[in-house]
């Protein structure tokens, strides 16, 4: 008898893991995590995992270090029953932007969510769009790092018509590869914002590198926490003559006052994926809309338990 598949989520992003689910044709498995009274985490796995390929998707955003801890403690209960595989499929990698020493005495803290997993028992990982794609190597074990821009492009391509007269902008000089890369395969320009921070997310001063005027400008970026480089990266477009200004997200965090921010903001929309849940952020911020990714997901499970390539999810959609 062959291994199935089995799914878990813990409370980070309950309607995601239902999505990937659904997908799959399978129920999520059987699982309870709550809090006793003194707020440490609980983990109660009520259906049998032995010699089981187990999923466990559980998302780094809203309470982090709670949630991150949930995915330790259901890896680990997992370990101790006798899985056969267990992969951390984390839609959001959690402290990945904590990812170098930038700093005297400043932590490399993805590292130490790396050797936590791996120490938890996990022997895979999936997840998307790292902030940067070097975090692969801070683990031992196999890291599958999907990328949201096939469906970017085709949002891109089937919801903005006047995307053959954009400009594709990357908001920081960090994100130049991935806003090229977008850029070459629509075969649309590419313009670059030189951004200066006195401090972490607050942003000094912005120069615009390229011609933006009377052109339609798609920013993209790997993740919007506060979004006040998004905001002013807007107005610096508008200001040098754009006529509509879009903004393509893949983590959309929106911390602190980031709803307000794109409200008052020159930005027409706001285009997320759902590896951050959204639903409660859309009734605030009517610019706000979402592409669903738990398909890409979903098909990078089926092909990791019949062990096929997932280069494919690269640079394609799946049906």
């Amino acid at each position: 008898m062959t291994n199935s598949i089995k799914i878990f989520t813990g409370n980070s992003h309950h309607e995601f893991a239902l999505l990937v689910a659904k997908r799959l044709g399978l129920p999520l498995g059987n699982c309870i995590v709550a809090k006793y009274s003194n707020l440490e985490t609980s983990v109660t796995i009520g259906e049998s995992v032995r010699d089981e390929d187990v999923f466990i998707v559980q998302s780094g955003c809203g309470e982090i270090n709670d949630n991150l801890m949930e995915l330790l403690i259901m890896i680990n209960a997992c370990k101790t029953a006798s899985a056969k595989r267990i992969t951390a499929v984390i839609p959001c990698f959690p402290y990945a932007r904590q990812d170098k020493k930038d700093k005297s005495r400043a932590p490399i803290t993805a590292k130490l969510v790396a050797n936590m997993l791996t120490t938890a028992g996990a022997s895979h990982v999936i997840t998307m769009d790292l902030h940067a794609s070097q975090i692969q190597g801070f683990f031992n074990i196999p890291v599958d790092n999907l990328y949201a821009e096939p469906s970017t492009l085709k949002y891109i391509s089937t919801m903005m018509p006047e995307f053959g007269n954009g400009v594709i902008v990357s908001p920081d000089a960090g994100g130049a590869k991935r806003a090229t890369a977008i850029a070459d395969k629509l075969d649309v320009e590419f313009a670059l914002i030189h951004k200066e921070r006195k401090k972490a997310n607050e942003v000094s001063r912005m120069v615009l590198v390229g011609d933006v005027k009377g052109r339609v400008c798609i920013l993209v970026d790997d993740m919007a926490d506060t979004c006040g480089t998004l905001g002013l990266a807007a107005k610096v477009l508008m200001d040098n003559g754009a006529t509509k200004v879009y903004a393509m997200v893949t983590h959309a965090v929106l911390s602190g006052k980031a709803i307000d921010v794109i409200n008052n903001s020159c930005l027409e929309e706001i285009i997320v994926t759902n590896t951050i849940p959204q639903s409660e952020k859309q009734t605030a911020c009517k610019k706000l809309k979402t592409i669903d990714v738990s398909s890409t997901f979903a098909e990078a499970i089926r092909r990791t338990h019949n062990g096929e390539s997932i280069s494919y999810l690269f640079n394609y959609v799946p049906n």
